[in-house]
């Protein structure tokens, strides 16, 4: 039996802090507590990037709690909290933020990094990339 815990997972249209997912994660029993904030950068091969818009199939939130809780049966003690952010981001705003906590670094780094490539990996969210030339360009939609 797992005494993993998933304290949140989902979509959100409002800002996302790292920080605050840090906090909620943390426990006395935990002595390791990482995260991992993915944000908007200024470039994307080679051009520049002036912001960014992200859209969701409405099964996101549901597919992202799937695979937290995933990994909370694979790493037996952890405290997972992760979200994806959907609409408007500008450069530095937060996309995707993982947190992970485990009585053990090895357990949380282990945990959350592949939290957030699974995320990344099956999670139905779709970026629109706004370049500085006026062109656009979305990701993650096949054609």
């Amino acid at each position: 039996m797992s005494t993993s815990t998933v304290l949140h997972a989902g979509i959100s249209d409002e800002p996302l802090d790292l920080s605050h997912a840090l906090d909620v994660v943390g426990n006395a029993d935990c002595g390791a507590v990482v995260g991992f904030g993915g944000v908007v950068r200024n470039h994307d091969g080679g051009r520049q990037v002036d912001r960014l818009g992200y859209s969701a199939h409405p099964s996101a939130s549901s597919i992202i709690a799937e695979i937290a809780t995933e990994i909370a049966e694979k790493y037996d003690g952890v405290r997972i909290w992760v979200a994806h952010r959907t609409g408007p981001l500008e450069i530095g705003d937060p996309a995707l933020v993982a947190a992970v906590a485990s009585g053990h670094r090895g357990e949380a780094f282990a945990a959350c990094s592949e939290l957030v490539d699974t995320v990344k990996a099956r999670a139905p969210i779709w970026k629109e990339q706004f370049f500085a030339d006026g062109t656009v360009e979305w990701v993650g939609v096949d054609g």
